[in-house]
């Protein structure tokens, strides 16, 4: 199927956070109402840039796999101002280690499956951003819940979206993966 579009990005072979750095760029560039695909090989993007678009108010038209590749397809919103939204319960990684040797937690991992495989902090849930929806009977409403992921923004997605859905206690962790220098389990 080949579907016209007014601009390609070509994000393959990077890894989060650069496809949605990339792809906020090249729509900054774009008039209102033209469409952008963006090329990318990350199977993680497909979550990240659907979600992306509905926090910045874009339009995520959806997504086709061609060969090894993921072409997503995002339509410029009409609205001149469109703020992102940032999840404003934010705690630091220094703050989620003393709060680790405190108390058990709900810390949720939403990188995929293969970055936490490789390493992961002990005790965190993995549940990939892609998967969060399906598997939010999983976590507690009522709990208190961390979400972590590599640099933040898949976090930061995370926790809107489970705080959309009721979740009273949600905290994003920032950085994240990135920059946790404590042990990790491999």
């Amino acid at each position: 199927m080949s579907i016209k579009t007014d601009y390609v990005l070509d994000a393959k072979g990077l890894a989060c956070p650069m496809p949605i750095v990339r792809t906020k760029k090249a729509i900054n560039e774009l008039q209102n109402g033209q469409v952008l695909e963006v090329q990318a090989t990350d199977k993680g993007s497909t979550a990240d840039i659907k979600a992306w678009s509905e926090r910045t108010g874009h339009q995520y038209l959806g997504t086709l796999e061609d060969g090894g590749a993921l072409k997503h397809y995002i339509r410029k919103s009409e609205s001149e101002e469109k703020v992102e939204k940032k999840f404003p319960h934010v705690i630091s990684n220094e703050e989620l280690k003393a709060i680790l040797n405190e108390r058990e937690i709900f810390l949720v991992d939403v990188r995929e499956e293969a970055e936490y495989a490789f390493q992961h902090i002990k005790d965190s849930i993995s549940i990939p951003l892609g998967e969060l929806d399906s598997r939010m009977n999983d976590l507690n409403k009522e709990a208190e819940i961390f979400v972590i992921c590599r640099t933040g923004n898949r976090s930061d997605l995370a926790a809107q979206k489970l705080a959309d859905k009721g979740f009273l206690n949600v905290k994003n962790v920032v950085p994240g993966m990135s920059a946790w220098t404590e042990e990790k389990v491999k």
